[in-house]
Order: structure tokens, then sequence, then C-alpha cells
């Protein structure tokens, strides 16, 4: 599901590892983040769960069993062979599951498995998959898994989405695919998702919504490093975290950084998300994307230093699109999708020299039936039948507003944005904050032809900023990406938005 615009002309704290951030950004791993030269922001709370992994216990707890590293195969045979609800220690050292590409671990209802301090569950680069199955209610801790080799969009952790899942205080890195997937009522506490190779996280489950999610305390870096944009330019497939048809999701207090794409992606009939208290920094793409979705509250996070590698390819590229930190593709608030908000609040949050601020965006041609639809024939959650959104009954109410996604009751409002281009090291078409659309043209039977939907996302649909702070030098682009703005000319007729708000053209000011 591709966010990208497509125009027709073309844990609770308390068991978190924290530690003060008193530093900038500290540079992509593939050194291609410059170091920035300004000082930073106030000290912010960062999960440092990598370079502080929570230990084991060091002896078998009373009553489970143990697991032998020396033995190939000991998880998955003692597994086979225990009830339910059996608790496993993993003793320390490297264990390993037959050499075969479908050996893996199949949990039953309410197993638990403990790593030792140094225990580490290693693929070799044979098995596609750690832990798998349909058993509820399963519980990983303190555990490396590595080296394992999913196939693209597939995990290896909880690799069939089953539900209740706990997974806390492990180690998940250098897998291909994603390090895990996640089931309803899943919780992925205090977690380093490190270095695989497509996501940290893969958040989907096959023919069902993943429902009351929390991702809390992780720190999630350095994914992506198969580069699938690259090999798969436009799939719309990489990130730290992507969420899939997530029904309310709580996502707070993650250090989310340095990932070769987005740091965190809701893509295709997400709802009811709270995205608050975390630090998004220095990924390659926007910090977060929030994409044909409905219903969240996106406050109080810090956002640095984010799409400086992707937003300079677009520049160099002559593309004038304004790439964002915060984008917002063909979502918003929808009363009538039920979650604990009706809008699409942004609020209360710092970015500071990122690529460009917030884009709220909508395709003209994308709804649902239409061939520029990229959300793999999904309709809105507002039509069950898809094939009703065609000729003639598409063109009447209620399909001709309920067939597309809309970018509607977006809020954003006690925000800090500064942009200092000499930090981000840019020229043009970056320091932008954007509500447009393109012209709608394709297919041949539209009835979103022309410019009523950059009409109702500019003037129609309820978005609007306001009591905002703004230090640099900004630019606004509204209706389309040709309207470029000044900060009078935003806050006057017919836009009239940021009442209230301030702008203070230097960025050192």
């Amino acid at each position: 599901m591709r966010i990208r615009r497509r125009l027709p002309a073309t844990a609770t704290a308390a068991v978190l590892a924290l530690a003060l951030l008193a530093t900038g950004c500290s540079g992509g791993s593939d050194g291609t983040h410059p170091a920035p030269t300004t000082p930073p922001p106030a000290p912010v709370a960062v999960a440092r769960v990598c370079d502080q992994a929570a230990a084991g216990p060091s002896a078998a707890p009373a009553g489970a069993v143990t697991v032998d590293p020396a033995v190939v195969g000991d998880l998955t045979v003692k597994t086979r062979n225990s009830p339910p609800n059996t608790v496993f220690w993993l003793a320390p050292g490297t264990h390993r599951l037959e050499a075969d590409q479908y050996a893996q671990v199949a949990p039953k209802e309410g197993d638990s498995y403990l790593g030792a301090p140094g225990a580490v569950l290693d693929g070799g680069k044979t098995n596609q998959y750690a832990f798998t199955g349909s058993a509820t209610g399963v519980t990983i801790r303190y555990l490396t898994v590595q080296g394992f080799v999913a196939p693209q969009n597939e995990g290896v952790v909880n690799h069939d989405s089953a539900d209740g899942w706990v997974i806390e205080h492990n180690t998940i890195q250098r897998n291909s695919g994603a390090g895990l997937m996640a089931g309803a009522h899943q919780q992925v506490r205090a977690n380093c998702l490190r270095d695989n190779g497509q996501y940290g996280m893969n958040a989907y489950k096959t023919g069902a919504a993943v429902t009351n999610l929390v991702v809390e305390g992780n720190e999630i870096t350095g994914n992506d490093t198969d580069g699938w944009e690259q090999r798969q330019p436009g799939c719309g497939c990489t990130g730290g975290v992507k969420f899939w048809a997530v029904n309310t999701a709580d996502v707070r207090g993650n250090w989310v950084h340095d990932n070769r794409g987005p740091g965190l992606w809701a893509d295709t009939n997400d709802n009811d998300f709270r995205i608050e208290d975390n630090l998004l920094e220095a990924n390659d793409g926007a910090a977060l994307i929030y994409e044909t979705s409905y219903n969240a509250v996106i406050r109080g996070n810090t956002i640095r230093h984010n799409d400086w590698v992707e937003g300079r390819r677009s520049a160099d590229r002559g593309d004038t699109f304004p790439y964002a930190t915060v984008y917002i593709s063909e979502s918003g608030g929808e009363p009538r999708v039920p979650a604990r908000t009706d809008k699409l609040e942004i609020d209360h949050n710092q970015l500071e020299d990122n690529w460009s601020g917030i884009t709220l965006w909508e395709n003209a041609d994308r709804f649902c039936n239409s061939p520029a639809n990229t959300s793999s024939g999904d309709c809105t959650l507002l039509v069950k039948d898809t094939s009703r959104c065609a000729q003639p009954t598409i063109a009447s109410a209620p399909l001709y507003a309920d067939c597309r996604w809309k970018t509607q009751r977006v809020d954003i409002h006690d925000n800090r944005f500064a942009f200092d281009p000499s930090v981000v090291g840019c020229t043009v078409d970056c320091g932008r904050m954007a509500v447009l659309s393109n012209y709608g043209s394709y297919p041949d039977w539209s009835p979103y032809k022309g410019q009523p939907v950059a009409d109702a996302i500019t003037g129609k649909q309820q978005n609007r900023w306001h009591d905002n702070t703004y230090v640099g030098p900004w630019s606004f682009v509204a209706h389309d990406p040709s309207r470029t703005l000044d900060f009078g000319q935003w806050q006057g007729a017919p836009y009239q938005q940021d009442a209230g708000s301030t702008l203070r053209p230097g960025a050192g000011d």
C-alpha cells in the first residue's frame, strides 16, 4: 500500500530502561545523516533498550523446563512434549533449531519462554520462523532472537499473528522479513527491534483486524536493511513498524530512530490510535505516516531530523511535492467509525529540523474500485460491498462521500515547529507545511475529476491549524502543489489557517 501521492500526469514507565538523551541526533548507522550543528532541544526520556537490555532469570524458576543450548532442537522437542501453560527457561548460550527452513517452535496455550542472561535463539540463516502457530496467551521474555530468514512481509516471532501474546525485554535483530508480527490484545514492551531486513514489527493479521495493540517503551532502529523500497520501488513495504487494519492501538514511549524508511506507518483502515510521548528521530523517511485510516491522537512526541534522506532524494530529482515528517494521507476523523476520538488530533508535539512539517494529502484518483487505489482492492470502513463504488451509484449520496478515504477533521494545534536549513542541509523544497490534492483525472468514470477534492480538503473538510509556534523560514502549500504561500497568505482568505499562531523567521530566534 504505497503512501506516495499519485499525480495523474505522472510497557509502563516503571519497567522501561530509560535514560536522558542530552545530545542531538546520533546519526544514521549507515552514515547518511549529517551531525547537527545547533544545540539540541531539552533532554527527553528515551527507551535505550538496545544498549541497556534487562536481564532474565539466571536460574530456572521453580517448575520450569530447562532448555539446553547444547542439544539442537531441544526447544522444539520440549515444547511439543510439554502440556499447555508450561514455563520454559532457556539456559545461557546459543540455541538452534533443526537445520530445516521450516523447523520452528509451536507454543501451546499459555506457554512462557524465559531467556537466561546470554540466551540466544539463532536461526542460523536457515530457519524461516522462530515462534509460530495459533496458541493464545504466549509470553516471550529476555531472549535474543536473530538470524531467521522470514520471507517478505512475514515475521519471525508470532509468525501467525496469534492473539494475546506478551513480548517483553527481548532483542529481535538481524532477521529477514519482520522481527515480529502482531495479534489482537498483544503487548510489545521494552524490546530492542533492530536491524531487521524489512520491518521491526509488521502488525498484520490475515483476514482479521488486530485489536487492542500496545507498543510501549521499545527501541526500534535500523530496520529495512534489505532495502525493499529500492528493490521494489513504490512497494510501500518498509518502516520501523507497519500497522495494517489495526483497531485500537496505544503506541507510546518508544524510541524510533535511524530506520531506512519511515519510522511508524499506519496503512489501510487502521483506527483509534494514540501515538504519544515517543521520540522519532533520524529516520530516512517520514517519522510518521497515517494513511487511509481513521481517528487518532498524535500528542506529546519529539520528532526531529527525519526525512533527510528521502526528502533530499526527491528534491534532487526535481520532485516538488511537499514531503513531510508527519504525513497524513487520505486519513482523518470519522464519527461513524467508533473510537476514543472522532478527530485526527495532532497537538503538543515538538518538531525540530525535519525536512518539512505536516502534509495533509488526498489523492483525487484514489477511491474504492479505482485502479489508482494502491490498497490492493480494499474499501473504506463505511462501504461493505466494494462493487457498489461504481457508476452510476458512486456519483450520488451516500457513496459519493463514502467510497473514498478522506483527509478530514484534522486538528493541528499547540505544536512547535522549528526549522534551520543549515542544520537540515537543504536549499529547496524543504521547510514546508501543506494541505493539498491533485487534479482528478482517472479513471475515465471517476466522479471526482477536476478540482472538487482539492477544494474539499483545503476548505470544506474541517482541516485546521491553530495556536502553533513556528521558528524558521517556513513556507506553506495549499490546494495543489503549485500554490506556495507565505505565512500571511496562509493565515489570510481563503485559507484562514493558523489563527493564534506565531512565526519567527530567524531559525536562531
